[in-house]
This record gives structure tokens, sequence and C-alpha cells, in this order.
């Protein structure tokens, strides 16, 4: 905010200033002689944060020569393509369809933060309810809730992550128009994206299930420290160490193709 007057408050100090030298200079002295004017100080244009993750402008393959649609008619053919990698029935069962790239760019970025929106969330919830063992003073994460994952982790394993990130590349202008409107201008998605599968890969691996506590509606890890992780580490930690094994073997897979730059020509 201080640039945007430092400009103006010079000019104006400077006119000043030349109004009192003229007010006050002695009428029977010889006038000054100007001095040439120094040239014109460029104003300096605000520079983009470095990119470290550049995508491809465009990627083998059909849908290279297919052009984008608008962000907010994009539902259709991001089904679409999604459809031709998981299936219509899956997409249909497991995603909601509409502002899909908005829900996807808000619930990515906010996996790396302490909060995460549900009704931003891309993806259908997760059926049944939180099973626990023990009662409301002294309560356990029941390994039988993993099992409430296994349908969604199904898709997950099997998920070819070529052909899904030349679908994320094609498409990635969207994304990155989608995450710049939530007031991040000049900040690049793929690159937070990264950021969010590092965050997502350091999830503590557990040895048993973690306590919980309630302290009002929601249950919540007893441990600080569990308590206190970023939102998508947690939800790791919920779906258990075998579901978070391979999700985090295809989170690698795909950090592999989102980073590993643009093609050479």
């Amino acid at each position: 905010m201080e640039k945007k007057w430092i400009l103006p408050a010079v000019v104006c100090i400077v006119l000043v200033v030349g109004g009192l030298g003229y007010f006050f200079w002695p009428r029977n002295a010889p006038p000054p002689v100007a001095a040439a004017p120094p040239p014109p100080v460029p104003t300096p244009l605000p520079t983009e944060p470095e990119t470290l993750h550049p995508v491809p402008q465009a990627t083998a393959g059909a849908k290279e020569s297919t052009p984008l649609p608008a962000l907010n008619d994009s539902d259709p053919a991001l089904l679409a393509s999604l459809g031709d990698i998981v299936g219509a029935q899956t997409v249909k069962k497991y995603l909601l369809p509409e502002n899909l790239v908005r829900r996807i760019v808000v619930t990515v970025d906010a996996l790396g933060r302490p909060k995460l929106a549900p009704q931003k969330d891309p993806v259908v919830p997760v059926p049944g309810v939180l099973a626990v063992q023990g009662d409301e003073l002294h309560a356990t994460l029941d390994p039988q809730n993993y099992q409430r994952y296994r349908p969604l982790i199904a898709v997950v394993r099997d998920l070819d992550m070529k052909r899904l990130t030349n679908l994320y590349f094609h498409f990635y202008p969207l994304f990155q128009d989608a995450y710049q409107s939530l007031g991040l201008p000049g900040h690049y998605f793929n690159d937070r994206l990264v950021e969010v599968i590092d965050s997502l890969l350091a999830t503590p691996e557990l040895s048993a299930p973690p306590d919980l506590v309630r302290p009002s509606v929601m249950y919540q890890f007893a441990d600080p420290a569990l308590e206190g992780l970023p939102s998508g580490q947690k939800i790791l930690l919920r779906m258990g160490p075998e579901n978070a094994a391979i999700v985090k073997a295809k989170l690698t897979e795909l950090r592999a193709l989102v980073t590993a730059g643009v093609p050479k020509p």
C-alpha cells in the first residue's frame, strides 16, 4: 500500500517547494538559472513472482486442438473429459457437477491450511459416520472407520496419472483463473499444488489409531500436535495408514508429472 502514495507525495513536495521558491525569492535579484530537468525515472512495473513449476502451454493428443470453454461454462467439458479417464458413472458417483474447477482450486489450497470448507469440496462426502471406540471421555478412532474410504480409494488406486495430468495441463488456464479469483493475483496455481502435495506427503505415520476428544459436536484429535496439522494431513490420518499409503503413492506420481517442466521442442 505504501508504494501507491510515495510517488504522489514526492511530486507534491517538489511542487510545493517550487511554489514557495517563486513567492519568497527576492524580486530584485536576478532570476535563477533554470537547471536542466532530471530525466524522468520510469515507474517500476510490479514483478510477477517466480514460477517454480511452469506447465506446458499445450500437450500432445486430440485435446490440444480443442478450445477451452469459459470458466463459468467449463463443467460439461471437464466432466466429460474426466469421464473418458475414469468412466462416466464414476464421475457421476463421486464428483459434484457444478463449479468443479473452482471447487478443486479452493479445496487444493485449503488442504494445506488449518481449515477445510466442506461446502466447497468437489467430491461427494464419504458415506457413513465417524466410527470411534470408547466413550465421550476417552475415545479412539475405530479402524473400522477406514472401510468407509475403500470404494473411493479403489478409484484413486486405478487412476492413470499421465492421462489425468495431461487433462490438467489442458484445462490449466481455467485453474489459474480460478486461483487468482481467490484474491491471489500473480500467484501460480501449479506451484501451490506442489506445495500442498508436499504437505500431504509429509503426513506423519501413526503406530496406532489416534485418541480423540469431543469438546463440542465434532471429534478432534486429542494430541494437540495432530489437531494442529493441516487439514489435508488430518484427512489422511482419519482414512487409515493403508488408504493413506495408496494416496501418497499417487501423489508422488502426480508430483513428478506436474514438476517435469515444459518439454523442449
